[in-house]
């Protein structure tokens, strides 16, 4: 399997591809059907947009330059996404609480004003939340396996890219 996508173009396509798939399950699933995201689900979006980055200069550099090196960056940005995806099914799992500002605060020292105009507003959304599951398992937890493997491959392929530029 690793020989498929070892060499430079069909790896940036491979990103590509993952990258639009996950990002357009997540886009669709706010706009579409209405499944506002918490800000921990915005943050494990911030990798995919790097990860789409290099696979687009991948396929450009695909044949006129070594690609290898994004192999690594890859690996790295899905590593980033894996460990966010993991701290957010914790906080979905109730093993620890959120750090980043999920929902729930609410400024003690505020004027009656400033308490009025926040009850007008829409809360933010909690991070504990789980929206949608299938077979039991949410979209974070999805998220963490799928980034966790593409790790790993990423870094098995990485060798094969690195021999293929030399050939």
């Amino acid at each position: 399997m690793i020989d498929i996508i070892a060499t430079p173009r069909h790896f940036a396509v491979l990103l590509i591809l993952v990258t639009l798939g996950t990002m357009g399950t997540a886009l669709i699933s706010q706009f579409f059907f209405g499944f506002d995201p918490c800000v921990l689900c915005v943050y494990q979006r911030i990798p995919y947009g790097v990860l789409a980055i290099l696979g687009v200069y991948a396929l450009l550099m695909a044949g006129r330059g070594p690609v290898h090196g994004i192999a690594l960056l890859a690996a790295l940005s899905f590593a980033v996404g894996a460990g966010i995806a993991f701290y957010h099914v914790g906080v979905e799992q109730q093993w620890w609480l959120s750090a980043a500002p999920c929902g729930g605060g609410l400024d003690t020292s505020a004027s009656n004003s400033d308490f009025l105009a926040a009850l007008q507003q829409k809360p933010e959304k909690s991070c504990g939340d789980i929206d949608w599951t299938l077979f039991g398992i949410s979209m974070a937890t999805y998220n963490f396996v799928l980034s966790t493997v593409m790790t790993v491959l990423c870094l098995a392929v990485w060798p094969c890219l690195k021999r293929s530029e030399k050939a």
